[in-house]
């Protein structure tokens, strides 16, 4: 019997579906009741320490480098002076509880306990386990955690080693490209596909002043012209980019196979959609202004 081909796109399909379904954890009310309870009010020290609690009690400095497109003097104000009010183990089990209630809240509780949630989850880890560990810190460190029993849990726990596994080898490839991480962002916001200034400037710590400097190091390369769009050389350095993030994201979707990936991202564009539907990101997220 003859084999599908996994088509070129196919891996960043699946991780796009998978991805956003991970990322409605981060808008969560849940998340912050969780971690409020514990004494973590501040929603970038939520972000912060929900993310990064699998590396341990790691400082601004490890934090910075491994989400790199957030600004260090904003990090730096709450890593690592959270672990100080809670463990990292504590905040991994305060993010279990928010995510098993967020997802209950937005899917409903017959998808959450669905026999299509319990095969995604085991199509998604079948994908994991073909990720591998060399320089990708985020996903090394969340592959160390076990795998939930409850199969809501369990696709939220490959979601999140697929999209760390992907987001480990992007960095490799921007910095490849010569982009810092707000140069990155400012790149993705002009392809329409990436976060609003105003969201980067809310989450990620830049301010106007570092939003124009970034603009105007992109137009002396000739990669963003003076209204803030992308050049077709631009465009090509983003699509460059995505394509070798492909490349070195390719080996769990090639061992879960083409017909397994594309059952894997219907089921999981499903849930997303769903997901989205019942509100679960702010309208003005994405888009250019």
């Amino acid at each position: 019997m003859t084999t599908a081909a996994l088509e070129p796109r196919a891996g960043r399909r699946c991780q796009n579906a998978l991805n956003t379904l991970h990322a409605t954890s981060y808008f969560a009310p849940e998340l912050g009741q969780e971690l409020g309870a514990l004494g973590i009010t501040h929603p970038r020290a939520v972000n912060f320490a929900v993310r990064a609690a699998a590396l341990g009690p790691v400082g601004a400095g490890a934090v910075t480098a491994t989400f790199y497109n957030y600004k260090y003097d904003l990090v730096a104000r709450h890593v690592p002076a959270v672990w100080a009010i809670a463990s990292p183990e504590d905040v991994l089990a305060a993010r279990a509880r928010a995510v098993d209630a967020a997802l209950r809240r937005l899917l409903g509780a017959e998808a959450v306990t669905s026999a299509e949630m319990a095969e995604a989850a085991r199509l998604a880890l079948r994908a994991a386990e073909a990720c591998s560990r060399g320089a990708r810190p985020l996903y090394s460190a969340h592959a160390d955690l076990p795998v939930p029993e409850e199969p809501h849990l369990a696709y939220f726990h490959a979601a999140t080693l697929l999209r760390e596994h992907r987001g480990d080898g992007h960095l490799a490839v921007l910095m490849s490209a010569g982009l810092d991480g707000l140069e990155a962002v400012v790149t993705h916001t002009a392809t329409g596909k990436g976060m609003t200034p105003k969201w980067v400037s809310a989450t990620r710590g830049w301010t106007e002043d570092d939003w124009s400097a970034a603009a105007g190091r992109l137009r002396e390369r000739g990669l963003l012209d003076d209204s803030g769009e992308l050049t077709p050389e631009g465009i090509a350095l983003r699509e460059e980019i995505e394509s070798e993030t492909d490349r070195l994201d390719r080996a769990p979707y090639e061992h879960l196979g083409a017909e397994g990936v594309a059952r894997l991202t219907e089921l999981g564009a499903g849930f997303a959609r769903a997901a989205a539907f019942a509100g679960a990101f702010p309208a003005d997220l994405i888009g250019r202004g």
